[in-house]
């Protein structure tokens, strides 16, 4: 277990789980999400990540596509993501790392049931395309959740 691991999460800050299984691709993203000051957990194991999804509420879940050498349809967190029902999951942001789809894949992502792709080649690019996509995701949803505080509170 890392030593981040043995934290726990303060209510105030972001959090960002991390299910790369790649070294190389961890260690060019979770620098980034540090930069960005997000508090990171790294998920290695389906049953650790399992465990972590219901044990915190994370921000952004990062997922890589070949995870214990998963393909995208036998995923096992990214079926674990998808299953979940509306509310928990539009908790999280979640970004796909992809070997077959170009960053910033709408259609693609829609598909997958997440809220970004970014391609292994753009990784070094991670965090200003994670910005994007989380300012992106902030204005389309705030309506939404306006509208659902509104509605909750009736």
């Amino acid at each position: 277990m890392e030593k981040d691991d043995l934290q726990l999460f303060d209510v105030a800050e972001s959090t960002a789980l991390v299910c790369v299984d790649h070294e190389q691709y961890q260690k060019m993203v979770v620098p980034q999400l540090t930069d960005l000051k997000y508090k990171v957990h790294l998920g290695l194991y389906e049953e650790d990540v399992v465990l972590k999804l219901r044990t915190y509420s994370y921000d952004i879940i990062v997922v890589y596509e070949n995870f214990k050498g998963s393909t995208l349809a036998t995923n096992p967190i990214l079926q674990k993501l998808v299953s979940e029902t509306a509310g928990q999951r539009r908790e999280h942001f979640v970004v796909l790392l992809s070997h077959r789809f170009p960053t910033n894949d709408s259609l693609a992502a829609f598909v997958h049931s997440v809220d970004r792709i970014v391609n292994i080649v753009d990784l070094p690019n991670f965090k200003p395309v994670l910005r994007r996509g989380m300012t992106e995701h902030r204005e389309m949803y705030h309506f939404f959740q306006s509208t659902l505080k509104t509605v909750q509170t009736m």
